[in-house]
């Protein structure tokens, strides 16, 4: 990543992915947008992805008029971690810390249950679908290697096979956050995936965390579900654009 301000930047693992010179923008308001696109010009950027709190109407409307397209809303969820109990697990499976050789298996759990997943690339046409496709299965290898991405990689292991990871981080001494959990098709309906948020709650919880944030598309109604069940209760959300500078 090359950062360059807070407000935007240019984001080389996009551009590595997609072959395209390519631009984030995590906030953008009606006084922040003017400087955005000046930055996206001067810097030949093609493709601008942009993050639009939904609070700031008005600049999403402002986006919409100079051509961005929305993608996708991201909503946020937070759990009280010191107030509310940690949920006791109601599932069968069991849940452990990821051991050095599961790399692969997580890898392929990730191609499986996030084939076609429909996020910000995903909606979007001109993007390659294979390569949109990949970008789950390197987002979770990434988590198993590299503590730049994540802090720890849960399992979900039934019968010594593996059949669902978590993906966690701090994001500081007060906040976890779940990053990125998916369960093999075969195993879902089983109540894996609220296991795996149930671990995660402990995890943060044993990290002295007070609170644990997770995030997951407005489409996504079975995730939003297990989460209000867990006590976590919606804070905030972005709409995503996508506009292209050709």
């Amino acid at each position: 990543m090359d950062s360059v301000t807070n407000d935007v930047y240019l984001s080389a693992i996009d551009e590595e992915r997609f072959g395209i010179r390519t631009a984030r923008a995590p906030n953008v308001t009606l006084e922040v947008l003017p400087y955005v696109i000046e930055f996206c010009r001067n810097n030949a950027v093609k493709l601008l992805i942009a993050r639009c709190p939904v609070s700031e109407l008005r600049g999403a409307q402002a986006m919409e008029r100079q051509g961005s397209e929305l993608m996708d809303t991201l909503v946020y969820y937070r759990r009280d971690l010191v107030q509310t109990p940690v949920p006791p697990d109601v599932g069968n499976i069991t849940v452990r810390a990821m051991r050095p050789g599961e790399e692969e298996k997580i890898k392929t759990i990730a191609a499986e249950s996030f084939r076609g997943y429909f996020g910000h690339y995903h909606a979007d046409k001109r993007l390659d679908r294979t390569k949109c496709d990949e970008i789950y299965i390197s987002w979770a290898y990434r988590s198993c290697i590299s503590r730049d991405v994540a802090d720890e990689v849960l399992v979900a292991d039934m019968n010594g096979s593996i059949v669902g990871f978590a993906t966690l981080r701090l994001n500081n001494a007060e906040e976890g956050e779940g990053i990125l959990f998916g369960v093999a098709p075969f195993a879902q309906g089983r109540g894996i995936y609220r296991s795996l948020i149930t671990y995660g709650i402990k995890w943060c919880v044993n990290k002295r965390a007070i609170r644990m944030i997770y995030s997951t598309q407005i489409t996504n109604l079975a995730v939003q579900k297990v989460l209000t069940r867990l006590g976590f209760e919606p804070s905030h959300a972005y709409y995503t654009f996508h506009k292209w500078f050709d």
